[in-house]
């Protein structure tokens, strides 16, 4: 900034001195002297934002200089900042028109526009800047959007991904437009026409793929999704979309071939692999045929470590009451985290549900061992215990429980209905009741 305004008190002194050739040589440094301390008082007072000393300083600037462009792009600033939209656009319109090729004057009124938003009267004028800087075609796009001019928006957008690849933005315009099934005809013929022209760019199979389906024209996404197979043989992306088709047409051995494909592969994200995974799971549900390549499918995952993969196939089989398997895979991810105390505990909760008492008083013993203040530990060999009539060994467990209890409410209940329970099968009428009466109490509170 500080090299501009040198140059434009250069520029302005050069040109008093042309405009002035047949004037006196006193006369001409009195002016030229006059106009500098003004347009100097102006920056002085435009760094203090005092705009109206500032204006009215650049107006005895106008004065002496009515045809000198950087005056008048001065005072747009000045009242731009005083959001005086009317005159800002105008002194830069004026600026603009006594010096057409200079951009800045029509950045200046690109800012009214977009400060006073008058998004119409701004695509006036970024059309005006694209030739100084195709950038602005970027702001243009963002503009038809705003004002709703979609035809115009997606014709850019395209021109756009054409000639400087795509950008998150665009392809989020672009989706947003696409929702009007109106857009999607002339969109799918583009996409067409692409790919004919160069079957080599996987994108343009993706999008069409993604728009067939989305309009519920499953066959022909199918086709585009084999033809990207045929012309890119090693294109992970074609699997993604073979995978559904081919869970969808109970072809299992072709599902599974593309879900190894893309979960060995590089170029897919871990969330569009832990999806198709989630899906293989769904089909895959009491079908024990198909454990050895959901085990399979869990080793090619286990380096990301944002998922613990084994662990949410557990909760999965878990949610669907399909406790044998939830039990499997959380020792499978014990095998390797056997410190994981979620884990632990979530397969405490699965041996209990399936009711295998035997083994959960082994665990939950165990885990005592290593989590000797976790009441959940306690509680669940307490429950163990009395499944088994070990009611004195239960009452013991449950008692020590007792003390690790903290705000913990539900846990609490569970606790008083156990010791009811060990009291109970000890023949102990009144101590169970001690203990029950305390849970309704809980439970009571717990439900207000």
């Amino acid at each position: 900034m500080k090299l501009y305004k040198a140059f434009f008190i250069a520029a302005t002194m050069v040109g008093s001195l042309t405009s002035s050739a047949q004037t006196e040589p006193e006369d001409i440094a009195a002016v030229t002297d006059a106009f500098q301390d003004h347009y100097y008082e102006s920056l002085t007072q435009k760094g203090i934002e005092n705009y109206d000393r500032a204006v009215n300083a650049l107006l005895k600037c106008v004065a002496l200089q009515p045809s000198n462009p950087a005056v008048y792009n001065e005072l747009g600033r000045n009242y731009l900042s005083q959001k005086d939209y009317k005159k800002a656009y105008e002194s830069f319109e004026k600026a603009a028109s006594l010096d057409p090729k200079n951009m800045w004057y029509y950045v200046g009124m690109y800012d009214v526009c977009y400060e006073s938003m008058d998004f119409n009267q701004a695509i006036v004028i970024v059309n005006k800047l694209i030739p100084f800087n195709r950038d602005y075609k970027e702001d243009l796009a963002s503009l038809y959007m705003t004002t709703k001019q979609f035809d115009k928006a997606l014709e850019l957008i395209n021109e756009l991904n054409e000639s400087t690849g795509r950008t998150e933005r665009r392809d989020a315009y672009k989706n947003e437009i696409l929702k009007d099934a109106k857009y999607l005809g002339s969109e799918k013929d583009l996409l067409l026409a692409e790919i004919k022209k160069d079957p080599k760019t996987e994108s343009n199979y993706i999008n069409l793929i993604y728009l067939y389906s989305e309009s519920n024209q499953e066959q022909k996404a199918l086709e585009i999704a084999k033809l990207l197979e045929r012309e890119i043989p090693e294109s992970e992306w074609a699997q993604v979309s073979l995978f559904k088709f081919h869970l969808n047409s109970n072809d299992a051995k072709s599902a599974t071939a593309a879900m190894f494909k893309v979960l060995e592969g590089k170029k897919v994200d871990a969330k569009i692999k832990h999806r198709m995974l989630n899906e293989f799971l769904i089909f895959s549900k009491g079908k024990s045929q198909y454990d050895a390549d959901i085990d399979k499918a869990i080793d090619l995952l286990s380096n990301d470590r944002e998922v613990d993969v084994a662990k949410e196939i557990g909760k999965f089989y878990h949610s669907k009451s399909d406790f044998q398997k939830a039990i499997r895979f959380y020792e499978k991810f014990l095998a390797d985290n056997p410190s994981d105390y979620e884990a632990n505990i979530l397969i405490l909760q699965a041996l209990a549900d399936s009711k295998d008492f035997g083994q959960l008083e082994s665990k939950s013993d165990d885990m005592l061992a290593i989590y000797p203040a976790q009441p959940q530990s306690y509680y669940f060999s307490g429950l163990a215990k009395n499944q088994l009539k070990k009611y004195k060994a239960a009452t013991d467990v449950l008692e020590s429980g007792l003390d690790f209890l903290i705000d913990d409410i539900q846990l609490e209940v569970n606790f008083y209905i156990q010791l009811g329970e060990a009291a109970n099968g000890l023949g102990d009428a009144k101590t169970k009741e001690k203990w029950f009466v305390k849970a309704d109490t809980l439970l009571k509170k717990l439900n207000k």
